[in-house]
């Protein structure tokens, strides 16, 4: 009866909305009394900025009005080892404005190459990137096996297959391929769901929007927030359908969104997707992230076929029975259980979800319970990651804002058009306190941020931060760490699995405590974190135990490894020289 419940509730809510509102409801107000935890200072790692330092001069484009929605939604950010020398480089799109696209101009991409030295070089012309499309985001993948990793970029139009050709430049495949989906996408990840050795690809699609009919802006119908006029959207305007693409063996993909059951037939706004293993049964399942409707849990069901069970799951809506905005979405077992929990970013005046899993595909929202959902009231929440800040062996949240519509500076009260991160720690106990004023000005500019990803950008064992603004630069948030904390980060390579390895499970024992990770694709806000498994590990001076659960179903078993160190493994054999797990780069 509850289930039967929300799900009336929903279609109401949806049924009553006007055409000239905009997309997003008032969330109901947080418990009476509820107060956000502060961290103590002593366990906050300082992000500090490093951008123009590094060398970064991308800047995105941008319109200042915003009138139409897709010029609200690009900023996806994607860290990927491009030439395979074991140093993350940065890869930012970029998208014009309606204005321009109608005058058929572009906005150039950026590859940054990482310099080992803290710098970064441009080096987007000899890759041959810098203009895939209107490029909102992507995912890194390695769909032919040969080691070298190959991007995906998702477009407002026909999406976009790079293939890396190990000599720094890349390759436009995506005819030949066949994952072209035409439509507005937004979220990527490669994933092997059968587990043949082969990654798949899975895409959301937002709205249906087109160029040459365009939606009002001032006129009739007018779209209103707090008694402005803004861009119209998602509501009022079409969903666009989803696709999944199964991997051939031969270059070429097959769709077959409608036979697996993910095509999103009901036309839901898809922003965020992942693949994620949520029952340990070694098949990997998607959650996707929809906007201003219920989000889609779908379960694996070994046959090439999946079951939706969102609403099912306690992952569809609030524990209220609203869907919310949601956009971002990070995964993370941050409480130990050898399940990996849901967080989702929502918009302002939605507490940002935490979904914790309980196992058999049941999840509860925590929110509050767990202190995340106070702290991130006030702003558009947008990229997000679980990540160890401090390296406690805990993982922490962070997640970047920045609202869509311009026009809330003219407002007296809110958080604003611009606005700050937000940084939460671990204090182990399934609760989270809120350490974004601690963790040094970096995270507290005020800023119009998109996309995140993290990753160890100068191998020193502290995780980093990147952000992509949507009007302007970037950020690159370096970690300082904590002293006397100590690491250990893994490069999986697959044999029989998929080379990348995704989706394989990582399991550390290590001074009494368990910890378990994957390797993923995607995920955040059209984003691509590193794919290295990093762990944090405190004060402990040794790693008992390591398992590695291979998608293949292959086990891997090491022991006694000492730690801050980064360590190459492959299927089947263990820890190599990390040649072994790398290809040769080819000859220009």
């Amino acid at each position: 009866m509850l289930k039967s419940f929300v799900c009336l509730s929903i279609l109401g809510t949806l049924a009553a909305l006007a055409p000239g509102q905009s997309g997003h409801d008032v969330a109901p107000p947080p418990p009476p009394g509820l107060k956000a935890a502060v961290c103590q200072a002593r366990r906050v790692p300082q992000l500090e900025d490093v951008t123009e330092k590094a060398g970064i001069h991308f800047r995105h484009s941008y319109s200042p009005e915003k009138r139409y929605i897709p010029e609200s939604m690009s900023g996806g950010v994607l860290l990927l080892d491009y030439d395979r020398d074991g140093w993350l480089d940065i890869y930012f799109t970029n998208a014009p404005t309606v204005e321009m696209a109608l005058k058929h101009q572009t906005a150039r991409g950026a590859l940054y190459h990482n310099n080992r030295d803290g710098t970064f070089t441009d080096v987007t012309d000899k890759a041959g990137i810098a203009t895939p499309c209107w490029a909102n985001g992507g995912a890194v993948g390695d769909y032919n096996n040969d080691g070298w990793p190959d991007i995906y970029i998702t477009c407002l139009g026909t999406n976009v297959l790079y293939r890396n050709n190990g000599d720094g430049t890349f390759t436009d495949v995506t005819a030949k391929a066949g994952v072209g989906d035409v439509r507005n996408s937004t979220g990527a990840a490669f994933g092997d769901y059968d587990n043949d050795g082969l990654v798949d690809l899975m895409v959301t699609n937002y709205v249906d929007f087109h160029l040459e009919s365009l939606p009002g802006f001032g006129k009739l119908p007018i779209c209103t927030y707090r008694g402005l006029d803004v861009q119209c959207g998602p509501r009022g305007l079409k969903g666009a359908g989803d696709t999944l693409y199964h991997n051939n063996g031969d270059g070429t993909f097959t769709d077959v969104s409608k036979t697996a059951g993910v095509d999103d037939a009901n036309g839901y706004f898809g922003l965020g997707v992942v693949w994620v293993d949520f029952n340990n049964t070694g098949r990997q399942d998607i959650f996707v992230a929809n906007d201003a409707t219920p989000n889609y849990l779908y379960k694996n069901q070994g046959n090439g076929k999946f079951a939706e069970m969102g609403l099912e799951s306690g992952t569809a809506v609030s524990e209220d029975g609203v869907e919310q905005a949601c956009m971002g979405v990070a995964i993370g077992d941050y409480n130990h259980t050898g399940r990996p929990s849901i967080y989702v970013t929502n918009f302002a005046d939605e507490y940002d979800t935490l979904y914790h899993n309980n196992g058999d595909w049941e999840f509860d929202d925590v929110s509050y319970k767990s202190g995340v959902g106070l702290p991130s009231m006030p702003y558009v929440k947008w990229g997000d990651a679980f990540f160890d800040a401090n390296n406690d062996g805990w993982l922490d949240l962070i997640a970047v804002s920045g609202h869509v519509y311009p026009q809330v500076a003219s407002l007296p009260s809110g958080a604003g058009y611009q606005q700050p991160g937000v940084l939460q720690l671990n204090q182990g106990d399934g609760t989270f306190c809120d350490a974004s004023t601690q963790a040094g000005p970096g995270l507290m500019q005020r800023h119009v941020s998109r996309g995140l990803a993290v990753g160890d950008l100068f191998n020193d064992g502290a995780v980093d931060v990147v952000v992509e603004d949507i009007d302007g630069a970037p950020m690159i948030l370096r970690n300082r760490g904590i002293a006397g904390h100590h690491w250990v980060s893994f490069e999986l390579a697959g044999t029989k699995s998929n080379r990348l390895a995704f989706g394989a499970r990582v399991k550390i024992t290590a001074g009494g405590m368990t910890q378990t990770a994957d390797v993923r694709s995607g995920g955040s806000y059209l984003s691509q974190s590193d794919l290295r498994v990093h762990f944090g590990l405190g004060a402990v001076s040794k790693i008992d135990r390591v398992e590695i659960r291979w998608p293949s179903g292959a086990v891997n078993v090491l022991s006694s490894l000492p730690v801050d160190q980064f360590y190459s493994v492959l299927e089947g054999k263990g820890v190599v020289a990390a040649a072994e797990v790398r290809p040769r780069p080819h000859l220009q």
